[in-house]
């Protein structure tokens, strides 16, 4: 039996004879609850505020999109769609021409990105779910689905005969402009429906057959700018990424939904990261009241400590009590910490106890990761400040009296 372990449970679970002692201890332990705890709380809310930001992307970014290694378009043969229709891990996939414009309509006009999308598209994302109001458009026809952002600045309504949209969009060519009458291609179509999905999203896109945007851009049957990807459920991302590059070659390049949304994820992770340093440094400062109480301990069993070492126990051994003390200390704390954030965030997911708008609660996510994250930094820590406030034992310490 290790006795050092032994003495340092007895330790812990025993109180001191100096109610000031006891008041230091636990003030430290209740220190490393509620530090434990908050780590966990703000973690969980960092991943639910990630979760409910990524949300919004997933809707309309496809598991995988090919895009042109070059230029803004590549062409697309049919023996390169069967094969794809073929290809085993695609659940189905939509062409895509995509490309800036200009929309006016009556005296109001604005800056847009026209995407052309075949019938297939609505499989390939959950793009029906953003539809504020109106429906989406028929494929051979000149309707066009807008964002709210986009339909308030033109005060576009649905099916407004009246009050068609004319987009616009610069001649492919070379030399110098001499009429901005022959500059422009142009297409007249009709509003039919009012998508919602961010702010970005919403002042940006314009959705169209994909027949329309290839006439107004003037590419030919077979060229496209895009194609996105739905893959089936379990399949392995890089095999199917290994065959669709195999297929097509070095004319696409490949990005999954993390790539094509590059900024967003790197900002949100630096500011999960940025949050855990933060919270880790107020646990720094929680874990010198260890230190503090450890070292009032061995303060308070000095005599203690003297018959220990007179009865054959070594400095080592002395400071191993100290040492497991403080490490269990931090790891009982620790455990306990994570008990009280599950069953706030727990509470939270339930009862919507905190909210951001009336409608909308604050979005925590419980992950495993957040568990054994919060759990290591609290024993790291506990282990450093344990190791700290033994190593005072010194053998002339043990032996005054």
């Amino acid at each position: 039996m290790n006795v050092s372990l032994y003495i340092a449970k007895r330790y812990l679970r025993s109180k001191s004879t100096n109610n000031a002692i006891n008041f230091i201890t636990y003030i430290a332990l209740i220190g490393v609850i509620l530090g434990s705890a908050s780590l966990f709380v703000v973690l969980s809310g960092f991943a639910g505020l990630k979760d409910f930001t990524l949300q919004f992307t997933s809707q309309v970014d496809p598991d995988l999109k090919a895009e042109a290694a070059l230029g803004k378009s590549f062409f697309l043969t049919q023996e390169e769609i069967s094969k794809l229709e073929n290809l085993n891990g695609i659940a189905n996939f939509s062409k895509i021409v995509e490309e800036r414009v200009f929309l006016a309509s009556d005296d109001k006009n604005t800056l847009a990105v026209i995407k052309g999308v075949d019938e297939h598209f609505q499989n390939v994302v959950a793009i029906d779910s953003t539809l504020d109001h109106g429906s989406w458009f028929e494929q051979k026809s000149n309707q066009l689905v807008v964002g709210w952002g986009i339909s308030n600045s033109l005060s576009l309504g649905i099916l407004n005969f009246t009050k068609p949209i004319t987009i616009y969009v610069p001649k492919p060519g070379k030399g110098q402009i001499t009429s901005t009458k022959n500059a422009f291609n142009s297409i007249k179509a009709i509003n039919v429906g009012v998508f919602y999905i961010n702010e970005t999203l919403n002042d940006t896109y314009v959705f169209a057959p994909i027949d329309l945007a290839k006439n107004l851009l003037n590419y030919k049957p077979n060229q496209i700018s895009s194609i996105e990807f739905k893959l089936k459920n379990g399949a392995n991302e890089n095999q199917v990424k290994t065959n669709i590059k195999a297929i097509l070659g070095d004319k696409v390049t490949l990005k999954n939904r993390a790539q094509l949304n590059d900024a967003l994820y790197k900002m949100l992770n630096t500011e999960n990261l940025a949050v855990y340093l933060i919270f880790t440094l107020v646990l720094i400062i929680a874990f010198f009241n260890v230190i503090g109480s450890l070292i009032m301990m061995i303060l308070d069993k000095k005599q203690s400590l003297n018959t220990l070492f007179n009865i054959g126990a070594t400095v080592k051994d002395i400071r191993k009590i100290f040492f497991f003390q403080g490490s269990l200390m931090s790891v009982v704390g620790g455990l306990l910490g994570l008990v009280l954030a599950l069953i706030i965030t727990a509470l939270q997911k339930a009862f919507s106890l905190v909210m951001i708008t009336p409608t909308l609660a604050y979005p925590v996510t419980i992950k495993v990761e957040n568990l054994l994250i919060v759990f290591l930094t609290i024993s790291v820590l506990g282990i450093i400040a344990s190791k700290i406030a033994s190593v005072r034992i010194t053998k002339t310490l043990v032996q005054q009296l």
